[in-house]
């Protein structure tokens, strides 16, 4: 008798369930299709003011000719001919935009690296050796706290630690290990490597524990059912799940420590040559013309970079 009383009420129910979805799917085929391009275009104006029109200019203006004394608009190539000038005329020895490309790609790499390591171990302790989510919150957090300053704070914050009368030297001193005071502490590619490592660290932590956090954990725990070891979980399940965050984070350092030239010029007492510092000082010298060839070339360089770690991992998965 229950059930004859139901089936009536559970074909009204499904009837008015069907009413509401043919009425939410006349509503979106009303929608006028304006109205999503509506949306967006706040954000399309912000991109095309503060993106686009920038490096159109940039790009226009490589081509101009400039004297000591003035800019001309033109259409010529030299500015391009003097940023590889020298490159492919089969002399011995790289030309000085190689060596400077070198120079910048050896600190991306030792920084990359570096950063991965430790963003890794960092992102893979709060994940999953951290069980309760304000805890987790709160040691975030405390990752954060060295961006509450500037980035010249946190630079200008190691000279007093390893300059020649730093403190790392005078413990050396003291303890016997030393004779010497260090020179090679501060001004140097160390000095450099350590300061991008510091500054930039975090923007690796990030994208690989919001990776870590959409593991599902009954695949690690299927994993240890079977008989894997830690190792072969970690290889196997964990880091195949993370490469998107590996790959997010790897593009925003990348990028950044490619253009950097506040942290190789204070670090490396501006005597450490890199593509950012080479356009600055011509910048500085009101040489816009070369200067925006350079940052053409070094755009380039970037985008074949990003495009290559793109073609090995589909980011779409982390979007």
């Amino acid at each position: 008798m229950t059930e004859t009383l139901d089936a009536p009420t559970q074909v009204g129910a499904s009837n008015a369930d069907k009413g509401v979805a043919r009425t939410g799917a006349r509503r979106t085929s009303w929608t006028p299709a304006w109205v999503a391009y509506l949306q967006a275009a706040p954000i399309a104006l912000v991109f095309l003011l503060f993106f686009i029109l920038p490096l159109i200019a940039t790009f226009v203006v490589s081509f101009w000719n400039y004297t000591e004394y003035s800019i001309e608009p033109a259409f010529a190539l030299t500015n391009y001919q003097d940023v590889f000038y020298g490159c492919f005329s089969g002399s011995s020895g790289l030309c000085t935009t190689f060596a400077t490309y070198l120079s910048t790609l050896k600190f991306v790499a030792i920084v990359w690296a570096m950063t991965l390591a430790i963003g890794f171990t960092i992102a893979y302790f709060l994940a999953f050796h951290i069980r309760t989510l304000p805890m987790q919150i709160a040691l975030f957090m405390v990752c954060t706290i060295p961006f509450w300053t500037s980035n010249v704070i946190r630079m200008i914050s190691w000279i007093p630690l390893l300059g020649r009368n730093g403190l790392v030297n005078e413990m050396l001193l003291a303890t016997g290990l030393i004779d010497r005071p260090l020179e090679w502490l501060l001004y140097s590619d160390f000095a450099v490597s350590l300061a991008l490592i510091h500054l930039y660290t975090l923007f690796m932590v990030v994208p690989i524990f919001n990776s870590m956090m959409r593991i599902d954990r009954s695949l690690i725990e299927a994993a240890y059912d079977a008989g894997a070891s830690g190792w072969q979980t970690l290889t196997n399940v964990i880091i195949p799940l993370v490469k998107p965050g590996i790959l997010i984070g790897s593009i925003f350092v990348v990028t950044i420590v490619t253009g950097d030239y506040l942290t190789i010029g204070i670090m490396g007492g501006q005597q450490i040559a890199s593509v950012g510092k080479v356009i600055q000082t011509q910048i500085n010298f009101l040489q816009f013309p070369i200067a925006a060839a350079n940052a053409i070339v070094l755009l380039a360089v970037v985008l074949v970079t990003i495009w290559g770690m793109l073609r090995l991992v589909d980011i779409r998965k982390e979007l």
